[in-house]
């Protein structure tokens, strides 16, 4: 490596990934405390040698020049989809999803390292497609190349891993130049299914639980007939939009067509989703909306884990100090709600430091991307973004209980192996972009 590589090496970013790590090593071994003040865990231990091992492979990748993956980046995509299906048949089980390739007392999710090669392919096609194809065909194929990964992964079935490739999918279309009505349209259609989902399980479990009567309207959407009916009612007033924009070739015409079109697909996608959810998915959903339905059950994740961030205060209880997570409250601890312990001990100003330094990697990734030498490195800033912002928002919204629990961890933070490598290597690559910014 030239001196002039070394001296370009984004330190605010290796710096901001490298104390996440950090944090999440103090807090899993934490985590491992019993309130006797006893070490019940060696959590910590694997987490400093993932650690350390994704530090070594991030500095790889950045060394290697990241063009040259472009060319082989269908390979290790193709790859992965094979480990993903090997993995849903032949896998260890855990939680109710077929996620992990077993080796010894070890895991590996692959599901993690897909998200990291469907990003360098998607990101390689949208750069060869930006001359040769038009806007709706370059975004057709697009959700190809993501729904295809995403849909093994919801297989196994594990749907907080497969929601990860959604905004993937939006940021890096966007920032490819694709028509934004296209990306509208998807964004507005998975935003109006999930609406629907949510409204349904809110009439059929929330007001009865609470003794209140259900809408009429609202039930209907769980109704067949009425849903089918709705649908071809909505389909006619559409065909009448697409004769008047192919008769008259007026604007509103257009808009009555794709509004139309975008609640068919939800409300069908709505009903799909009520059917195919397992039983815990749907308990999930259900305790985000309401967690006292279930106090001492379903809802006790999300109670103390309220209960912890709000118990740290300002400046928290200190660490090693903190009771929800010591007496073993705290369901998932190490992973999934880490966050909770971090805020218990640390406070209100260690949940901030956290914030911070994903804004950080946030801010950093969209100035790779913009001082990037080619589009492709470009589209994998995009798509690393994309990455980390979702995983961080969703994962914090669902300890503090704005958001729903899909297990979804904490990257760099949450206890795993292939989750904390497959963030760093991540790093790496957006290192290797920078680094090369300034040769075309």
């Amino acid at each position: 490596m030239k001196v002039q590589d070394i001296l370009g090496i984004d330190f605010l970013l290796l710096l901001a990934s490298i104390s996440l790590t950090t944090f999440g090593i103090l807090f899993i071994y934490s985590s491992g405390v019993t309130s006797a003040g006893e070490l019940v865990s060696n959590e910590y231990i694997k987490q400093i040698v993932w650690g350390v091992s994704g530090l070594v492979i991030a500095m790889i990748l950045s060394i290697i020049n990241y063009h040259k993956l472009q060319n082989i980046s269908l390979y290790f995509y193709i790859a992965t989809l094979l480990l993903l299906i090997y993995t849903m048949k032949f896998g260890r089980e855990v939680n109710g999803a077929k996620a992990w390739i077993g080796i010894g007392g070890f895991g590996i999710q692959v599901s993690e390292f897909t998200k990291i090669t469907t990003i360098l392919c998607l990101a390689q096609y949208l750069d060869y497609s930006k001359q040769k194809a038009n806007s709706f065909l370059r975004f057709l194929i697009s959700c190809v190349i993501v729904f295809v990964p995403m849909g093994i992964i919801l297989m196994q079935p594990d749907l907080g891993t497969s929601l990860v490739f959604i905004p993937i999918l939006l940021v890096m279309t966007f920032v490819a130049g694709v028509a934004l009505r296209y990306v509208l349209f998807l964004g507005s259609l998975i935003g109006l299914a999930a609406f629907f989902v949510f409204l349904t399980l809110w009439q059929d479990h929330i007001l009865i639980a609470t003794k209140n009567e259900p809408y009429a309207a609202i039930t209907m959407l769980t109704n067949t007939r009425f849903v089918t009916v709705c649908c071809l009612a909505l389909a006619l007033i559409g065909f009448i939009a697409l004769l008047g924009l192919l008769l008259y070739k007026k604007g509103y015409f257009f808009w009555i067509l794709y509004g139309v079109t975008i609640v068919i697909f939800s409300l069908g996608g709505s009903f799909s989703a009520l059917k195919i959810l397992k039983s815990y998915q749907r308990e999930r959903l259900i305790i985000f909306l309401n967690p006292n339905i279930d106090p001492k059950g379903a809802g006790w994740h999300i109670i103390q884990s309220t209960t912890a961030i709000g118990s740290g205060g300002l400046m928290g209880k200190g660490y090693l100090q903190g009771t929800q997570s010591h007496y073993q409250f705290l369901p998932q601890q190490s992973t999934d709600f880490i966050f909770s312990i971090f805020s218990e001990e640390w406070g209100f100003v260690g949940g901030i430091i956290v914030f911070v330094l994903f804004l950080l990697i946030s801010i950093r990734l969209v100035r790779i991307m913009a001082t990037a030498s080619d589009t492709f490195g470009a589209y994998i800033a995009a798509g690393l973004c994309a990455l980390y912002i979702f995983h961080f928002i969703v994962n914090v919204g669902m300890t503090m209980g704005i958001m729903p629990i899909t297990g979804i961890p904490l990257l760099f933070m949450s206890y795993g192996g292939s989750s904390v490598i497959a963030s760093m290597m991540g790093i790496g690559l957006a290192l290797s972009i920078h680094m090369r910014r300034f040769i075309h």
